[in-house]
């Protein structure tokens, strides 16, 4: 990777930034649900942020929660996972799972894991060059 990118833990103070990448991966979501949504995340004492920094801009966020699972232990849970479109395929994302997976490696996690839509295809084939496997199913019921 070019010296000018850049990877660490993001916050509060990125959170404008954080949002445009959110809305390019949820298009069909209000603004106002995703903004709220996001702040509650970060929140939560079990979920963390890392971000993709080029040239000191934002510009990829990955979300982790921590879970123990039965079948993997200690388990860093990947959510929204956004590169910017503009600076795909690129390379950036793969050095950003490179990041995360020696940063939980450093912090005793047994596994990563995550959840791509059905239709982001493209993502299927980056998820499986990276390692991931296809555990099973996820079901979700809209309350």
């Amino acid at each position: 990777m070019k010296p000018e990118v850049s990877f660490k833990k993001v916050d509060t103070s990125n959170f404008d930034e954080m949002l445009d990448l959110v809305k390019q991966l949820n298009p069909s979501k209000e603004s106002k649900v995703l903004k709220q949504r996001l702040e509650q995340m970060l929140e939560s004492n079990a979920y963390q942020c890392f971000g993709l920094f080029l040239k000191g801009s934002l510009k990829g966020v990955i979300g982790c929660w921590t879970f123990t699972k039965l079948y993997s232990g200690k388990q860093l849970e990947l959510d929204n996972v956004i590169i910017d479109a503009k600076i795909q395929s690129k390379d950036y994302g793969k050095a950003f799972f490179s990041f995360i997976e020696d940063w939980a490696l450093k912090n005793d996690y047994e596994a990563i894991g995550l959840n791509t839509y059905i239709e982001n295809s493209r993502s299927h084939k980056f998820y499986f060059n990276q390692g991931f496997r296809i555990l099973g199913f996820h079901f979700q019921k809209i309350l």
